[in-house]
């Protein structure tokens, strides 16, 4: 099992918390600032807004950006099972799940939602500290800043800023899980719709019961219609779709492969399935085809 310790960052964290204040006072509603987006990426195109500005010291390789994910999201997933906290994996994470049990390679950050509930907790209890990971085989350790934004009690939307309410950070290189709360916003005339900040809603049916299940070779939480939450978002393509973003699905390696390394045979098997009549695409059952639901 990976290790996992707690500590607190001490002075730094001070620090931030004091820049935050700088830029003015808390309310209920959260910081009055003039520049109200608390986490900052160091660009905003698809590479470099999926850094942390604080930790970004360049661009990582593919493979440094699969390791960092990887071991990053096992981090997270153990730590929220051992503190007892119940968070479960969402957006294109929750589509690799249903794929392979795995992270899509092509994605440079991972998801993850919380109720509205186990985010208050985080923020009383758990901001701005930094956990540091050994894995199984203690080849690797990694140190992790959980970040929860101020701005993470206001449930609305607002301007648009602040749509990510925490994140779990790799301080080695700024790459990050973006964590989001659900919260029934207004129970009195949309009861038991969940809702984020950035216009995905759910019903209490679709999340609960959560689900067991098994992500990057660690225990995970998937929410309870998956597959339903799965087609509302991407639609039923991208359970059925077999290549994408310069990579194609394996079906004998049961995993996503970059496009370069496919082999002669591979190659040919492709090619002798386009020339086939279409007959348009087949539907796969709503079942993931790689991990195991244990519930």
């Amino acid at each position: 099992m990976p290790v996992l310790e707690t500590t607190d960052f001490g002075d730094e964290g001070a620090k931030v918390r004091d820049e935050v204040q700088e830029l003015g006072e808390e309310t209920e509603e959260g910081p009055q600032t003039t520049d109200t987006k608390y986490f900052h990426e160091p660009g905003g195109d698809d590479i470099l807004g999926h850094y942390d500005k604080r930790y970004f010291h360049g661009v990582v390789s593919y493979g440094e950006r699969t390791d960092t994910l990887r071991h990053m999201v096992r981090a997270y997933l153990d730590f929220f099972r051992k503190e007892g906290l119940e968070t479960w994996i969402s957006h294109g994470t929750l589509l690799g799940w249903w794929w392979n049990g795995q992270m899509l390679p092509w994605d440079w950050d991972l998801d993850t939602q919380v109720s509205g509930t186990t985010l208050v907790h985080l923020a009383k209890t758990l901001n701005y500290t930094t956990h540091t990971y050994t894995s199984p085989d203690r080849l690797v350790s990694r140190n992790y800043l959980l970040d929860i934004n101020p701005w993470s009690r206001e449930r609305e939307r607002g301007d648009g800023m602040n749509i990510i309410d925490a994140r779990w950070i790799d301080v080695r290189n700024g790459l990050y899980v973006d964590i989001t709360g659900l919260s029934e916003t207004h129970p009195d005339v949309q009861p038991g719709v969940w809702s984020c900040k950035n216009y995905h809603r759910y019903r209490t049916s679709d999340l609960y019961p959560l689900r067991d299940s098994v992500f990057e070779g660690v225990r995970a939480k998937i929410p309870y219609a998956y597959g339903r939450i799965l087609i509302d978002e991407y639609r039923e393509q991208a359970l059925i779709d077999t290549e994408y973003e310069g990579h194609f699905w394996s079906q004998d390696r049961r995993e996503w492969v970059k496009i370069p390394e496919r082999s002669t045979t591979e190659l040919e098997a492709d090619t002798a399935k386009r020339l086939e009549p279409d007959h348009g695409p087949v539907p796969r059952p709503i079942t993931p085809s790689g991990p195991e639901v244990l519930q």
